[in-house]
């Protein structure tokens, strides 16, 4: 084979290489949002919870022991919003339940829809919070002007780790209008 020849193979290896790891970075991205929730579901790191109802079957209250759940709110994007808890924190006896009141009020001249995202801290205290009721289940609409007292009824399980004494449970809402509106013109199966 001629040195012309050599050449012309290499770069096609070469090239194959790059096509071939291209691909490889690709999957790889693909991959990484389901990957990491998975990991998250399985370890509960970063705070990440189900976002749905829990039952809350009548047990043991700890009044022995009293833990501070703070309660911080972020409002994501331009403020189409005023959000903030009704109280910044309150102390609890794990095993009872507890209702917290959050206000909300669009502050716009139309009507939109608001979406809460949860988040927990530390996370190793994910597993132990029990919400019978949040905003955050559902997608939140509000009038032009709307205001809202919304609830979150809670308990933290007694068998939250004895080093745990504080827990911040925090809140981004965020303007879900547009995502609102394509559920509601997808066609329903």
């Amino acid at each position: 084979m001629t040195d012309e020849g050599n050449q012309q193979q290499e770069k096609r290896q070469h090239l194959s290489r790059l096509l071939l790891l291209v691909a490889g970075m690709f999957g790889f991205g693909f991959l990484l949002g389901p990957l990491y929730t998975a990991i998250c579901e399985a370890t509960g790191v970063n705070g990440r919870m189900k976002v749905e109802a829990s039952q809350v079957q009548a047990g043991v209250v700890d009044t022995s022991r009293t833990v501070t759940v703070e309660f911080v709110t972020t409002v994501n994007g331009s403020p189409l919003w005023k959000f903030s808890a009704e109280q910044p924190s309150i102390k609890v006896h794990p095993g009872q339940l507890y209702t917290v009141n959050f206000y909300a009020k669009n502050t716009q001249n139309m009507d939109l829809v608001a979406q809460a995202v949860p988040n927990i801290a530390p996370g190793s205290a994910a597993p132990h919070l029990r919400k019978t009721e949040c905003f955050c289940f559902n997608q939140q609409p509000f009038k032009a002007g709307e205001e809202k007292h919304m609830p979150v009824k809670f308990m933290l399980d007694p068998a939250l780790p004895k080093s745990i004494d504080t827990v911040t449970l925090s809140y981004t809402f965020f303007d879900a209008t547009h995502l609102a509106a394509q559920s509601a013109t997808k066609p329903r199966s």
